[in-house]
């Protein structure tokens, strides 16, 4: 994808982690962007990470991209038309869009609250839904490029992890879906797909991971939030339809279509050692 192809970029959960990694790099090419998120200071800290003032060789002040912000909650549906449609008027009509709202809450399973479980699939899943159909008429206007964001534990279920593999594993059936409705209309689809990521979300997971969980995610790197953008570019830009960063990541998900006895054989193998060690304590 050439950097000057975008010009206009809505950015849910765009003020943190991989939301914010991507819209740094949109900026650096000179797009507009729209940050989405449910909180404000954040949303704030956001823009002043992505616009600061620059000072040409002449001592003017560099013209840079709008950035502008949006406080909404993509899980209900009536303020995800509104707010869009509004900021469509006042910002632009995106040429691109990335669905990266989420958060996630490990646990056993029954454990997990019914509450939780509703929430996990109004922000991952329904707010990939409507976001995007509220946009879909401009995105197509401008044969545009859409990027849901799902997860390596929605392709391989990780245990603690029941509602939220539940969840990316629906946004990854949604995105291939699309995909095949869109792609004689010149709309690019993609589902990135990370593995664990050094964000302000996942250091909230790791107070809430099961012990098991957390034997199972040592056996996995962090990748940073910028790695992560820099792979979904480079995949943009060949064409793919399903990224994952990271090599790990990557094996791992082959490993699992190919020779899905194998993984599961290594964390079954985990989860025991685990228990044992907590019996022995």
């Amino acid at each position: 994808m050439p950097e000057a192809t975008v010009r206009c970029a809505f950015i849910t959960g765009g003020s943190s982690g991989i939301g914010l990694a991507v819209a740094k790099e949109l900026v650096r090419r000179k797009a507009d962007v729209l940050l989405i998120a449910r909180d404000r200071n954040r949303l704030e800290q956001a823009v002043r990470v992505l616009t600061p003032e620059r000072v040409n060789a002449s001592g003017r002040i560099e013209l840079q991209p709008r950035v502008r912000t949006l406080s909404l909650d993509v899980g209900n549906p009536e303020q995800v038309k509104e707010h869009l449609l509004r900021a469509v008027q006042e910002f632009g009509e995106p040429d691109f869009l990335l669905n990266c709202a989420g958060e996630a809450f490990p646990d056993y399973f029954d454990r997990i609250p019914d509450s939780l479980f509703e929430q996990t699939i109004s922000v991952h899943l329904r707010g990939t839904w409507y976001v995007t159909k509220t946009l879909l008429p401009y995105l197509k206007k401008n044969q545009g490029i859409i990027v849901n964001v799902s997860s390596l534990a929605g392709l391989v279920g990780v245990f603690g992890y029941t509602a939220y593999s539940a969840a990316k594993a629906g946004v990854i059936g949604f995105s291939e879906a699309l995909r095949s409705e869109l792609v004689s209309e010149g709309v690019q689809i993609a589902v990135l797909c990370p593995p664990d990521t050094d964000t302000p979300g996942f250091e909230k997971e790791n107070r809430r991971k099961p012990p098991e969980t957390k034997a199972i995610s040592a056996n996995a790197g962090v990748l940073r939030p910028e790695t992560v953008a820099e792979e979904l570019f480079r995949g943009l830009s060949k064409g793919k339809f399903m990224i994952i960063p990271g090599f790990q990541a990557r094996f791992t998900a082959w490993v699992a279509r190919h020779m899905p006895i194998m993984v599961r054989w290594v964390m079954d193998r985990t989860v025991r050692n685990c228990r044992k060690q907590i019996q022995s304590k």
